[in-house]
């Protein structure tokens, strides 16, 4: 090799300052010259090398960004946002599946089986799905990144507002369009709104108080025995799912939201019991 890289050209390479087309030229040279590694490793200042080094690990050993983390820390969330709302469990694939299927399945099945004036298999069962999903989404058991979020400067509230919101987002979402499954129903398909947010709400305002497990499942089960009582009743139309039951519940959702709003500072403790903790 009879051309080598000059001393001034190799003292700016190792500044980075040496610009193209010679940097190009340099760079395809010195990989393949010994003789100009080696005047770069005399040139190259050891400390800036150490940190070159370190950035290279730092960056190699950062966690990569999912899809739904790219996603929101594109359209403008926090970095550290994106992250605590990626790892909530319920927005993971296996979960919103699941959820598809389970929504699939009950459709199919009140479309072939449309003998009443409302769909009511699919009206119960759809305000327990946002239930679920919330009471996944927060405590030890649940929750991939509670460590971080336990020890993040941020108020425990807005971190539950937020998950909530997300979590929200995503089953009404699905709701909505399985409610577009049905149109023979018309807007009797979206009954299942308001109850929705009423146990929601309420089973987030008992949060403090249960734990985030515990709380959803009281609500969950005691709105299962509720429709049980109530079709037993009335072979109709379920009360929750008549215009004064659909009053009841955004009065229910208004109040269980107050309560909530007031209880905020109760998120901030975290005791054993009430974050689920073994």
């Amino acid at each position: 090799m009879t051309w080598h890289v000059a001393e001034d050209d190799v003292r700016a390479y190792a500044r980075g300052e040496l610009a193209p087309p010679m940097l190009w030229s340099a760079d395809t040279h010195i990989a393949n010259c010994a003789d100009c590694r080696a005047l770069l490793a005399s040139v190259t200042d050891p400390v800036a090398l150490d940190a070159g080094w370190e950035r290279l690990d730092a960056e190699l050993d950062a966690p990569k960004r999912g899809l739904v983390e790219s996603l929101l820390v594109r359209i403008g969330v926090a970095d550290h946002t994106a992250r605590l709302l990626a790892a909530t469990p319920v927005l993971r694939r296996s979960w919103l599946g699941a959820v598809v299927a389970l929504l699939v399945m009950t459709v199919l099945v009140t479309n072939a089986l449309k003998t009443a004036q409302s769909p009511t298999l699919f009206l119960g069962l759809a305000p327990l799905l946002p239930l679920a999903g919330v009471a996944l989404s927060f405590g030890p058991k649940f929750d991939p990144t509670y460590e971080m979020t336990v020890v993040a400067p941020m108020h425990g509230f807005r971190l539950l507002m937020i998950r909530t919101v997300a979590v929200l987002a995503a089953g009404l979402g699905l709701n909505g369009l399985a409610s577009l499954a049905l149109p023979g129903y018309g807007l009797a398909a979206l009954g299942w709104l308001l109850p929705a947010l009423a146990l929601t709400t309420t089973g987030l305002a008992l949060t403090p108080r249960l734990g985030p497990v515990l709380a959803p499942s009281l609500v969950g089960g005691g709105w299962v025995l509720f429709l049980l009582a109530a079709h037993e009743r009335h072979s109709g139309t379920l009360a929750p799912f008549t215009p004064a039951g659909q009053g009841v519940a955004a009065a229910v959702a208004a109040l269980a939201a107050g309560l909530l709003y007031l209880l905020r500072d109760r998120f901030d403790a975290r005791p054993a019991g009430p974050w689920g903790a073994a």
